[in-house]
């Protein structure tokens, strides 16, 4: 992997991560396309720390205000209880962080081999766009975050799990199945991010440990050789551009609708197929 790959491909994850376009899908399109092999789940994995990063600083204050009721809910006479709005949310980003995690350790091997099938990204591309464009139709979208049941919280978790494939998009899968459930489209952005985080930050160190024993989760195809100046590089540039792009999606997402990412996402899986079918480009 050259410096100009890694800085277009960080680029990319900075672009693509927080929008409900799938960041993986992109990626692993690009470096198909561009013939320089498949950047591997590993390396995926690991630059999204950058991107993490940034939604880590942007939700800060709500982090830190959340982890601190969450701990002195175990206190006596300070008034913080489980009904506090805080510490449910904190509940909820445990219990919902649950089913991703566990899926993800059983489900390693397929998420680095049959998962990265360029017909699959193509198709769920297509498929969860059209869900996500009925979910934010269909959806009352009246429910504020701090009226979030468990119930409802483990539903998003549930749907988190969907982000292992390629093409299904992290924000797209649990927005849509927020707003699904009745939530406004700013309380169901809110809440995707922030049930990402500690899945997000647990599968980039947990694939960085891999990489530093020289497992770098290869796909049994041409994989770009993991090269560490360049990832950092890529993992930097995500941060720079993720911080950006948060920012700016979550006052896009308070005044409007899901259509433009809808109708890219059907786009893209169209061409897609039509390149895989007509050869052009190679499903692995």
């Amino acid at each position: 992997m050259s410096y100009i790959q890694a800085l277009i491909l960080g680029l990319l994850q900075g672009l693509t991560e927080f929008l409900p376009i799938s960041s993986s899908a992109h990626i692993e399109v690009l470096g198909r396309l561009l013939q320089w092999g498949d950047p591997g789940a590993a390396f995926t994995a690991i630059i999204q720390l950058g991107t993490e990063a940034a939604v880590t600083i942007y939700f800060w204050r709500d982090i830190v205000r959340i982890i601190t009721k969450w701990f002195r809910q175990w206190g006596r006479g300070n008034g913080v209880t489980m009904r506090d709005p805080d510490v449910r949310l904190g509940w909820l980003v445990i219990l919902g962080t649950i089913p991703i995690g566990v899926v993800g350790l059983l489900a390693k091997d397929w998420i680095e081999s049959e998962f990265r099938s360029l017909w699959l990204v193509a198709l769920v591309l297509i498929l969860f766009g059209v869900l996500l464009w009925l979910a934010d139709v269909l959806g009352r979208r009246v429910k504020p975050l701090e009226t979030m049941t468990y119930r409802d919280g483990i539903w998003v978790g549930i749907a988190q799990v969907l982000a292992l494939v390629p093409g299904v998009s992290r924000s797209g899968a649990t927005t849509g199945m927020a707003l699904a459930l009745g939530y406004t489209r700013p309380a169901a952005a809110r809440y995707s991010f922030l049930i990402a985080i500690p899945a997000v930050w647990l599968s980039g160190l947990f694939e960085l440990v891999n990489a530093l024993k020289g497992d770098t989760g290869t796909t049994g195809g041409q994989v770009l050789e993991l090269g560490w100046g360049e990832t950092a590089l890529a993992t930097v540039v995500a941060f720079v551009i993720g911080y950006a792009v948060v920012a700016w999606f979550m006052r896009w997402i308070s005044t409007r609708t899901f259509l433009p990412f809808i109708l890219y996402r059907i786009a893209l899986g169209i061409v897609l197929l039509v390149l895989l079918a007509t050869g052009a480009l190679a499903a692995i």
